[in-house]
């Protein structure tokens, strides 16, 4: 019985730290389309609020659980708005 409720245990962190990890990364998608939409606007943008969401999924990621996430630079984010401006 012992074992069954250390599965349980276990199971349940594991559900948490999931569900963390789409609340971060839903939040990290956000601050993307901010700052592409700013970018293509010529607008002045920051990828600040996505580099600390990202660092707190990777905090999450040395647990196994979630895959880590790569920061992101103002150049990625202008690459980016350049592809999506050739491709229409």
């Amino acid at each position: 019985m012992e074992v069954h409720k250390a599965i349980t245990a276990h199971s349940k962190k594991q559900q948490a730290a999931v569900s963390e990890f789409l609340q971060l990364e839903a939040r990290r998608e956000a601050a993307i389309e901010t700052a592409v939409m700013l970018c293509r606007n010529n607008q002045p943008f920051s990828v600040d609020a996505i580099n600390a969401v990202t660092k707190e999924i990777n905090m999450f990621a040395k647990y196994g659980v979630v895959p880590e996430r790569k920061y992101v630079t103002p150049e990625m984010v202008k690459e980016y708005v350049e592809r999506l401006n050739r491709q229409g």
